[in-house]
């Protein structure tokens, strides 16, 4: 039994203004209807697989549970990462979970943000790695190269592939290399794009780990250890979470082990690493320009053109090489050719503390999601969202007031004493202080807007006095 183990916890700075902290990319349905996440998961899943498990921080944990629902998805373990310590603890906690179980468990890591479009084809890659699994190889799957690509690090190979595309024994990692370094080695053919993806026993990581990575192994076996469930969520221990050092699996174990093979993978691949890579994977026009959304390109080529707003009109017109992305309170021009300095962008909106360098205008909630209409020194607008059978939690709040009209769906509201349905072009008044709680106990999602007034509007501003779905104080808990 093969057991998929998707790691979901980045934030893609890259492709701001739709990739952000509070939402990064693999949330995003960036490459048609579904989000890259929910592509990975289905990816895996089939004859001979598990449910996937996956690694996630506290804030994306109902995400994750609500994305692979609407594709179907049942997951296994949800591990909760305290805080990001990079792929090397995150994949040991998987291992040393999934061997607890299964001594015999067969991991297939992969990250949540990369676009493999043929997954028969990825599936089949797998089948011909696990033969190499079996005598105690830990498996890479590396990407032949179609290009001298400085953006993608690489795996030198002992030799050429061969046309059966079976695993061969990997000699070393390759860091991004300059333009003529890159050139040479897809020249030798026996380089592969690190694709970053892995194949192993369980206990061969961890005996792997137990010979090269001492250090990371004891606070992730007491990370684990000291593990507490919440909601069918793992909520891994801070504390010795916290001690594991922040290195990824490559330079904690795959640069030193001797039992690693590559398995060379022929079909389209892409880590969606910046907006440039979007634009390849897009479908393109006769002259190589891609839109999405309400984008209008008149006499363009070989750009990008992006509204991720329904009342949001973009038009380019002679654009040539250009990326434009516009959301509801962010647009991004660049040339193609500066891809990569996107994240520049985002240091330079954190140094002047706006909202937009982490905050995604829609902010995802276990209940559904809400988006800030207007905002003012004393009031702001929103309009809320909430799916069919949710709730928000019993709440009050010290320094605002709030006004909700109910404009589509059924509402039971909660305040103090009072339980009433609120039903569309109705409203309610929640004074100061009073404790109160909205739910939508109809079959559709229920849209309302709310008017909050008061001295202070800030999320923060909340005290939980019962949520279904424990998330304890604070903004989200």
């Amino acid at each position: 039994m093969i057991y998929p183990t998707i790691l979901c916890g980045g934030s893609g700075t890259r492709l701001w203004p739709l990739s952000r902290k509070s939402y990064p990319k693999q949330f995003v349905p960036l490459l048609g209807e579904e989000t890259l996440f929910q592509a990975s998961a289905r990816r895996l899943t089939g004859a001979g697989y598990a449910a996937p498990v996956v690694l996630t921080n506290s804030d994306f944990r109902f995400i994750v549970t609500e994305q692979l629902a609407a594709v179907g998805i049942d997951p296994g373990a949800i591990l909760i990462e305290p805080e990001g310590r990079n792929t090397a603890p995150a994949v040991l906690a998987a291992a040393l979970h999934l061997h607890a179980i299964d001594a015999e468990a067969v991991l297939l890591v992969a990250p949540s943000d990369h676009a493999i479009p043929d997954a028969a084809a990825f599936q089949a890659a797998v089948q011909r790695g696990l033969a190499a699994v079996d005598q105690g190889q830990i498996v890479t799957f590396g990407i032949t190269p179609t290009r001298p690509e400085t953006g993608y690090g690489y795996l030198e190979l002992a030799h050429a592939p061969e046309a059966s595309e079976a695993p061969v024994a990997l000699t070393r990692f390759v860091e991004k290399p300059d333009l003529a370094r890159a050139e040479e080695m897809v020249a030798a053919g026996s380089f592969l794009w690190n694709a970053g993806i892995f194949l192993f026993r369980a206990a061969d990581m961890i005996a792997a780990f137990e010979a090269h990575a001492p250090e990371v192994l004891a606070p992730v076996r007491a990370a684990l250890a000291g593990a507490q469930t919440d909601l069918g969520f793992l909520r891994l221990a801070p504390e010795p979470w916290g001690l594991a050092p922040e290195i990824s699996l490559d330079y904690a174990v795959m640069e030193r082990a001797a039992n690693l093979s590559a398995v060379p993978f022929s079909g389209a691949w892409s880590d969606l690493g910046g907006w440039d890579a979007v634009r390849a994977a897009g479908p393109e026009d006769a002259t190589g320009t891609v839109t999405s959304g309400a984008a209008t390109a008149i006499d363009c080529t070989a750009s990008l053109l992006r509204s991720e707003s329904e009342g949001l009109e973009l038009v380019g017109i002679g654009l040539d090489n250009i990326i434009a992305v516009a959301t509801n309170d962010a647009v991004l021009v660049a040339d193609m050719s500066r891809a990569q300095d996107v994240k520049k962008a985002v240091e330079a909106l954190k140094a002047r503390k706006a909202p937009q360098a982490v905050q995604f205008p829609k902010d995802h909630r276990p209940w559904g999601w809400f988006e800030t209409l207007a905002l003012a020194d004393r009031f702001q607008v929103k309009r809320i969202v909430v799916h069919p059978g949710a709730a928000l939690s019993l709440q009050s709040h010290h320094h605002r007031s709030e006004h909700w009209i109910v404009v589509q769906g059924t509402a039971k509201v909660t305040v103090d004493e009072t339980v009433q349905l609120v039903t569309e072009n109705q409203s309610v008044y929640v004074p100061l202080g009073a404790i109160h709680r909205m739910e939508n106990p109809g079959k559709v999602p229920m849209v309302l807007i709310e008017v909050q007034t008061g001295s202070y509007l800030g999320e923060d501003d909340i005290i939980r006095y019962d949520d279904v779905y424990a998330r304890g104080q604070g903004a989200k808990g």
